[in-house]
């Protein structure tokens, strides 16, 4: 997969210059929006990211495949992977995945992906992978703690992070056409939860057990305390997480 950079200065967001080149068609399949700060960045469920000058990665990425994906999840997935490989190649051993598209040093976040479309056409899918990395040590107002490159003591810079996420994206995208079963036993031991206790919310319902298994065709397989196994679809998992 080729890569396109696209620069821009101060912009309210790259995934929003991404939707805009997309709108009048312009967007080409690779092309990655990078921003030095953005006013109007964004994560899950419409939280903001916090994208002070010069302070970290901010790239989307276009992608336009010639059938849909078969996976929202696993898209997530191979971006959330992709990151996580970068950080550890550029020192930071510690790092891990966050369901579903976080990637954490302990509790702390130190990066975020957010796949996004807008009205769909089968004819013509495309997709947006919004990356924020932080590279220099930062805040997020009324969010949770954060991690930043330098903060952890690496020699970090953001055109270093630039190259190491777009190093890594390509491989990560065409494991999910070619591998997707090992995509998703990548992600699941990068979040370090396989065989332990955790905690699920699907909608409104709670749910405790033993993560024995993901997968995107079957989901994640939950082992009850009752000793029943039960698979729950990915895209209906709203949260997460270890069980304390």
């Amino acid at each position: 997969m080729r890569l396109h950079c696209i620069e821009h200065g101060v912009i309210d967001s790259t995934s929003e210059r991404a939707f805009a080149a997309l709108a009048d068609g312009t967007a080409r399949h690779g092309d990655v929006h990078l921003a030095t700060a953005q006013t109007a960045g964004r994560g899950r469920r419409g939280r903001s990211w916090w994208s002070p000058p010069g302070a970290g990665l901010y790239a989307s990425l276009v992608l336009r495949p010639s059938t849909p994906i078969r996976s929202a999840a696993g898209l997530t997935m191979a971006g959330g992977l992709a990151v996580l490989d970068a950080v550890r190649r550029l020192g930071c051993g510690d790092a891990r995945l966050d369901w579903p598209n976080d990637v954490v040093v302990a509790e702390a976040k130190l990066a975020g992906i957010l796949v996004e479309t807008r009205g769909l056409d089968p004819g013509a899918p495309h997709y947006v992978v919004g990356i924020g990395l932080n590279v220099l040590p930062t805040e997020l107002p009324g969010e949770r703690a954060v991690a930043s490159l330098r903060g952890l003591g690496l020699a970090a810079t953001v055109a270093a992070a630039r190259d190491a996420v777009l190093a890594a994206l390509p491989s990560r995208l065409a494991q999910l056409d070619d591998d997707a079963a090992g995509l998703a036993a990548d992600y699941l031991l990068a979040t370090r939860l396989q065989g332990r206790p955790v905690r699920l919310v699907c909608g409104e319902e709670e749910c405790f057990g033993r993560l024995e298994a993901l997968s995107l065709a079957d989901g994640i397989r939950l082992r009850g305390p009752d000793g029943e196994a039960r698979s729950l679809a990915l895209e209906v998992v709203r949260e997460l997480a270890p069980c304390l």
